[in-house]
Order: C-alpha cells, then sequence, then structure tokens
C-alpha cells in the first residue's frame, strides 16, 4: 500500500486480523449477527449481502477490509471502507462483538479506517494526475460512518475521537391498513412496472434527480449493481414514471423487503430505498403517484407498513410530502464526518 502509515499500527494485538474473503463470509455474518442481537439496528447485512460485497471491483475487500480473530477463531471485531474514485469522502462500516467493546478495539478501528482512507485519497489522486485529468488535485481526506441515535456508545466513540454530527435522517412508517390515498399523474406521464429493461435509463435518471442532494455521488454501473442484484430487492415492489412520448424516465420508486428482518421487529414493511423525481417534471405529481403506488404493492404482498428513510434537510421538501401521505418518524440516525 502507499501511504506514509501503516493502516494496521493501532489494531488491537490480541486479536489476529486480515482481509475478509469468501473464507471468512461465515464468521463474518456470525459476528454482524451476534452484535446485531444485543445492538438491535433497524437492519445489518446478512451473508448474503456480504458475498455482494465481495464482488466489489472498485473497493475490492483485499484491501478495503478487515476482520480481527481472537485465539479461538471466532471474529471479533471488523472494519471495512467504500469510496468512489472521484468522491469527496470514504464511508467507514463496522462493528465490534458486545463482549469486546469498551476495550479499545473500536478506536483501533477507527484508526485503520482514517489511515486506510488516507492512503485511497492518495492512490485516487495520482491516478486522476497520471491519466492527465486536468482538474486532478490533492483533496483533503474525510470519513464518514453512520449510526443511528440510540446507540449511545458509538455516539460517544465517534465524538471522542474528532467525529462530528453533519446530517440527521428520519426513518419513517406508514401503517397500510389506513386508507391508501390517491394520487392522479398529470398528463403525459405514466406509472410503468420496474425490470432489467430499465435498469440502466433509471440510473441515469437516479443521478440526475440527486445532484442536488447533499452528500450524493454519481452511482456508476458496479454501484448501481448492488442496489438492483440487492439480496432483498423487489422488482415486483417498484415501479418508473416515463414521459410517454419520450420514454424519458421521470421519476422511480425501488424497493424491498427484508424477511429475515420482519420475524424480529414483528411486522412486514416494504421499504422504499430510494425514491427520485427528475427536476423537470416536479410538481407533476410523480412523487406522490409512486408513493400511492408502492403503498398499494406492499399491502398486497402482505406487508404491514411502508417505510423509508429520508435525510431531515431534504431540499426537494420531501419530508413535508412524507408526512402529508400519512408517514410518520419512528427513529433517527446520524453522519458523522471527520476531516482528516
Amino acid at each position: 500500500m502507499n501511504g506514509r502509515t501503516d493502516p494496521r499500527a493501532g489494531l488491537d494485538r490480541r486479536l489476529t486480523w486480515r482481509p475478509a474473503g469468501a473464507a471468512e463470509l461465515d464468521d463474518w455474518a456470525a459476528l454482524i449477527a451476534r452484535t446485531a442481537a444485543v445492538e438491535r439496528p433497524v437492519w445489518f447485512e446478512r451473508r448474503a449481502d456480504l458475498a455482494q460485497i465481495l464482488d466489489s471491483r472498485t473497493n475490492p475487500a483485499t484491501t478495503h477490509s478487515i476482520l480481527g480473530f481472537d485465539g479461538q477463531g471466532v471474529a471479533r471485531a471488523y472494519a471495512r471502507l467504500t469510496k468512489n474514485a472521484d468522491g469527496d469522502k470514504a464511508v467507514g462500516y463496522g462493528c465490534v462483538d458486545p463482549g469486546w467493546q469498551g476495550s479499545g478495539v473500536g478506536t483501533g478501528l477507527l484508526a485503520w479506517l482514517e489511515a486506510r482512507t488516507r492512503q485511497r485519497f492518495a492512490e485516487d489522486s495520482k491516478g486522476a494526475a497520471d491519466s492527465g485529468d486536468p482538474a486532478a488535485r490533492a483533496a483533503v481526506p474525510k470519513l464518514r460512518l453512520y449510526m443511528e441515535e440510540k446507540h449511545a456508545h458509538q455516539a460517544a466513540l465517534l465524538g471522542g475521537c474528532g467525529y462530528r454530527v453533519v446530517r440527521y435522517y428520519n426513518e419513517m412508517h406508514r401503517p397500510l391498513d389506513q386508507a391508501i390515498p390517491e394520487a392522479v399523474l398529470d398528463g403525459g406521464l405514466e406509472l410503468v412496472g420496474f425490470g432489467p429493461g430499465l435498469h440502466e435509463a433509471v440510473r441515469q435518471a437516479h443521478n440526475d434527480a440527486f445532484r442536488d442532494h447533499w452528500g450524493s455521488e454519481p452511482r456508476d454501473e458496479e454501484a448501481w449493481g448492488f442496489v438492483v442484484n440487492d439480496p432483498q430487492a423487489r422488482p415486483d415492489l417498484s415501479a418508473v414514471v416515463v414521459e410517454k412520448a419520450s420514454g424519458r424516465v421521470a421519476g422511480y420508486q425501488l424497493a424491498s423487503h427484508d424477511a429475515e428482518g420482519a420475524a424480529d421487529r414483528g411486522f412486514k414493511e416494504g421499504y422504499t430505498d430510494l425514491l427520485g423525481v427528475r427536476r423537470e417534471f416536479r410538481g407533476r405529481g410523480v412523487a406522490q403517484a409512486l408513493l400511492a403506488d408502492a403503498m398499494r404493492r406492499f399491502a398486497a404482498g402482505g406487508m404491514d407498513k411502508a417505510s423509508l428513510d429520508v435525510d431531515s434537510e431534504n431540499p426537494t421538501g420531501a419530508l413535508a410530502l412524507y408526512t402529508k401521505m400519512g408517514y410518520r418518524t419512528v427513529n433517527r440516525s446520524m453522519a458523522w464526518d471527520k476531516e482528516l
């Protein structure tokens, strides 16, 4: 690796560390499940999600992940990093076995994530310069981590290590045993099902719709593949609004369902992962029509609730729209940043 600091230097020496790979999948998934059983997050990665992560070319697990094993070969901690080649931030993920929390392992993982972030920024800057990109410059490395508001122990760790909250997100639910609102599309638009034939068109629409959203970066084909091929993705619960005359995608609602999580939470939810409307189609009822359609699809699929997450400072007024359509905030999460 490039860089003056060995990312492993701060890792707890009571554990043996190595990158995640196919041989570590079961241990990795077991660690996350064991931690989730105590911390009770809204969602956590399972084995199928981790297997998908191992396929990444942009953020290969061999250099972007680390797993710590105790003397008995049990995985006790992990961290991983993702970053777009031209992105202004890296995003970190990780957890520590509940029995090992408070012993300094988490602090070591943060140090690894920070050191690897510095290296990744240097690598991307050099790659851009070598390619002759006239805009290539040395960006200030920045690491972002997400956590639920209820996890006070994580907040204490991040705050103590110099991170600050930069954004809040609301998890919102809408019961489906209530009347579903009627929503009529403006003339010239129609709602169609989502399938492989629309994958690329919706990716382009998403990048267009979210270019004015805080923290959003364009998704390349690999990143989009993680969305449409997610193990929990439900194209049958998703939909797209297109302009009849041109076939241009005006907006989309992409949904998923976590069947395993439903058993833990005691209810079934259809989750809207992504909802977007291109600027030129805003104000024509597209978002309302997509949400109402999602509710009908979710209800027909046996779901109890419709759910989604929204940036509390979303510039399009999404929070007000969701509230108007019956969604209510049930949980909050935060994004924490540190410039390195």
